[in-house]
């Protein structure tokens, strides 16, 4: 052990050296970056159009190319899915990733380049070891196999040469050969469709196994874990693998999750590493595991823009790069990389909790907030409301969403919230009382709404039947892979749909 450590950490010092030069110099690092994928797509049908020959500087970049959404860039993708090449990128194209949990409930397909899985994906799965070697140096990780938890993929359907799927299962497909005697299960099972029979196969594969780290979404590792502990019999996952010491999740927020993932492995020596990976690229990856914020990866081939959300709906608004952005401001990202993707609004929004080094925190999404009344609730008013509610309760929870209720004739509306909880709360009352003021507390347009009940009445909150959550993925078609349920929406169609399912259970 102690030598296959002292290998890692020698391949690893360059690498570390490089991340400490980019948290040195992150705006010289991120021109570079975009003056090397100008270059490299200039020749393209897009660099053509905005003649990236003559372009030599952000600025001038920034003016000639537009900021777009996936319904825009939508028609370059669908022709690359056809078959042609060259339009977005100068390289060949095959793999597309499709996207889930949708703001329009409908499937996107990113292009994925081989230059974007070595240099984005790849190198933030590397990275990710790197940094909890170094974190970590006498971790045995490499002492057994890493479990992880895929999507699959099929030919698409509009060239029989390319391939759609989750990212995750592009990832297996790709995956070099040394990481792949790495991991478990099987690439054969990994990439198996049927979520469920997936479960049965990995069960199988892996129990035997010296598994030392899982990686994932939260959500669908835990229900993979419940399953593999029903098999076996056993009481927590050390009983099943003595020396797992790491969880790498990603996707979600791990926070709804913990407490049940603290019973499932009872120890202080178990380790949480986050990391911020999409289908558009690998972004962040928590360094620092005394702190949850994570470090913006700004030497991959990724150039990122930022735009203030309270000018996110400006036509007018010019993006800010990683030079001008502040701490404690709720930003939407948009990203360009050597995918194909020019100034693309991924949908994801984060705040910077630190500069120099650049650190984020994610707080939502551009789409799934609830603002119905003018309350502006996203994403991470609802992490830390759900949290405090917990804590206040003995409440332990397995998924949640929430939605708004629309003024009726007393002139007055509200959140309605479902809950499937793992543990009920102690005291229902208490639970909504300080899941309410948690979010008056840190939300002052949520006060604002509640005042006197005027706008906002008290929160409406439904505790689910078990299963209901997962009962609708399953009905969607969205089990397993990268799917997740969202947690807020501005609309009632989620709640309804629930709702529905749970009168039926």
């Amino acid at each position: 052990m102690p030598i296959i450590n002292s290998i890692v950490s020698l391949l690893s010092s360059k690498r570390l050296k490089s991340i400490d030069d980019f948290r040195k110099r992150p705006f010289e690092t991120q021109e570079c970056i975009l003056k090397r994928l100008i270059e490299t797509a200039k020749s393209t049908e897009w660099g053509k159009m905005h003649d990236f020959a003559s372009i030599g500087s952000i600025e001038t970049f920034q003016q000639r190319t537009p900021i777009q959404d996936y319904n825009q860039v939508k028609p370059f993708i669908e022709r690359i899915r056809s078959g042609e090449q060259n339009v977005l990128w100068p390289t060949e194209i095959r793999w597309f990733a499709k996207s889930s949990g949708t703001t329009e409930d409908k499937s996107k397909f990113i292009p994925v380049s081989n230059e974007s899985l070595e240099e984005i994906h790849f190198q933030g799965g590397k990275d990710t070891l790197t940094v909890y070697t170094n974190n970590y140096p006498e971790t045995g990780i490499y002492s057994g196999k890493g479990l992880t938890l895929g999507g699959s993929h099929q030919i698409d359907k509009l060239n029989d040469k390319a391939f759609t799927g989750d990212l995750s299962a592009i990832l297996i497909e790709n995956i070099p050969f040394w990481a792949d005697l790495m991991r478990t299960p099987s690439q054969k099972v990994a990439l198996i469709p049927d979520f469920e029979e997936k479960m049965r196969r990995i069960a199988e594969e892996a129990i035997p196994l010296n598994v030392t780290y899982f990686a994932g979404v939260p959500s669908w590792n835990l229900v993979l874990m419940k399953y593999i502990l029903e098999h076996t019999g056993k009481k927590n996952l050390f009983e099943v693998w003595p020396n797992m010491e790491l969880f790498i999740h990603g996707g979600v927020s791990f926070t709804p999750y913990r407490e049940q993932y603290r019973k499932l492995l009872p120890s202080d020596y178990m380790n949480y590493m986050e990391t911020y990976n999409a289908s558009e690229g690998f972004f962040a990856l928590q360094d620092d595991p005394s702190s949850s914020d994570m470090l913006l990866m700004l030497d991959y081939s990724i150039f990122y823009e930022f735009i203030p959300m309270d000018r996110f709906f400006d036509d007018n608004v010019t993006p800010l790069t990683i030079a001008d952005v502040q701490t404690g401001v709720n930003y939407a990202i948009v990203i360009t990389t050597n995918g194909g993707l020019w100034r693309y609004v991924i949908g994801d929004t984060v705040e910077f909790t630190s500069l120099y080094p650049h650190k984020i925190k994610i707080t939502g999404r551009t789409k799934h907030y609830i603002n119905t009344f003018g309350e502006e609730v996203i994403i991470d008013n609802a992490e830390q409301a759900v949290k405090a509610a917990c804590n206040a309760t003995g409440a332990i929870i397995n998924e949640y969403t929430a939605a708004p209720i629309y003024m009726g004739n007393n002139g007055t509306g509200g959140h309605e919230w479902l809950f499937e909880f793992q543990k009920m709360p102690a005291n229902m009352d208490a639970f909504i009382d300080t899941l309410d003021q948690k979010l008056i507390s840190i939300n002052s347009d949520y006060e604002a709404k509640r005042y006197k009940n005027i706008t906002l009445q008290r929160p409406v909150v439904h505790a689910l039947k078990q299963g209901v959550f997962y009962q609708w993925l399953k009905e969607s078609g969205k089990l397993g892979g990268q799917n997740k349920v969202p947690r807020l929406f501005n609309a009632r169609d989620y709640v309804e749909k629930l709702l529905t399912i749970n009168e039926k259970l």
